[in-house]
């Protein structure tokens, strides 16, 4: 069985040929791995003709015409590296014969103390800081932060990340308030307790959206969300860029509403993450205007970037391939889900 990775770097070949390493007895041997740089978009499919599996990334846009191509080729399996799926038009998968598998879990750890750094940067100012003292500039003046102690600290959406979020949070004794259509127990066991959307936004001192995209959480950070939050809050996103409408929060930025600003992820950054575009003009107007803000933090969409991270996923991956092709359980996405 051939497996074709799109979108791939260093890193995938190295943690999915150490995977391939650690899993030989489990049969990942048998899988024959192919690394591709390029995104898979219409154009590119063509490069999985004969491909069995085709393995994209969270970036690749897997809609309907390039499902047709990869399933003219040949392609019966996406073994998506990334948990969401909301890049892949999983309805046209199903008409095209195609299975769609994901990783459900890899490491929480690293994305939910991704969004702790982004909190701790921003409320300390350290990447203003560091830039300061680089240049021989000791003053303090513009770096005052405050205690996250006795703070009240929202988070939307409590599955495992946000659950190890809620923990870390916890720890520092802030007040825990949560927001799931599904609660989970452990946010009680915290002494946290779940609230409505409405008066988590209200009463929080720092938002942290650890929720799925799908229609119902588009621009869920929108206008009039932002308006009800607590005047100066800080918004964490972590999660997918889609759930925040980035010219509203622009404007809450100019307007003082919203204090502070950390995204890791952007709605628009398919065609810019995990790419050097350092030479080139930002043509992004959005994104530039973002980057103006003193107190705005943005990272590449590295969140899930860790060695345990890497090599969760990559196990994953080709466990699920396998037991595909053996007709055993898998991580399937269902059309309807």
């Amino acid at each position: 069985m051939r497996m074709m990775l799109f979108s791939s770097r260093p890193y995938d070949v190295e943690s999915f040929r150490s995977a391939q390493a650690e899993g030989a007895q489990a049969g990942f041997g048998a899988i024959e791995l192919a690394f591709n740089e390029f995104r898979l978009d219409e154009r590119t499919a063509k490069l999985a003709e004969g491909v069995q599996v085709v393995c994209p990334f969270v970036n690749d846009g897997v809609n309907a015409a390039v499902i047709e191509r990869l399933a003219a080729g040949g392609t019966r399996l996406l073994a998506l590296r990334s948990a969401g799926y909301n890049h892949v038009d999983v309805a046209a998968a199903a008409r095209a014969g195609i299975v769609v598998v994901r990783v459900p879990a890899y490491s929480p750890y690293a994305v939910a103390e991704h969004a702790v750094g982004m909190i701790l940067t921003l409320n300390r100012r350290l990447h203003r800081a560091n830039n300061r003292t680089r240049e021989g500039d000791f003053s303090l003046n513009g770096l005052l932060g405050f205690d996250l102690h006795g703070k009240t600290v929202g988070v939307v959406g409590t599955g495992t990340i946000g659950r190890v979020f809620a923990r870390i949070m916890a720890s520092f004794g802030t007040t825990v308030l949560a927001y799931d259509p599904f609660e989970h127990p452990e946010i009680a066991a915290l002494g946290g307790r779940y609230v409505s959307l409405d008066t988590l936004l209200a009463s929080a001192d720092i938002v942290s959206l650890h929720c799925p995209l799908m229609p119902s959480t588009r621009h869920l950070i929108r206008e009039s969300s932002l308006a009800s939050m607590k005047p100066g809050a800080m918004l964490i996103n972590t999660s997918r860029g889609g759930l925040v409408d980035s010219l509203a929060v622009i404007d809450a930025l100019k307007s003082g509403q919203l204090g502070h600003l950390g995204l890791d992820v952007y709605e628009e950054e398919g065609p810019l993450y995990f790419e050097d575009h350092s030479d080139e003009l930002l043509l992004d107007d959005v994104l530039a205007r973002l980057l103006t803000f003193p107190n705005v933090l943005i990272t590449a969409h590295q969140a899930f970037f860790t060695r345990e991270a890497l090599a969760q996923i990559a196990a994953t991956t080709l466990s699920n391939a396998l037991a595909w092709q053996r007709g055993a359980p898998c991580n399937v996405v269902e059309p309807d889900a």
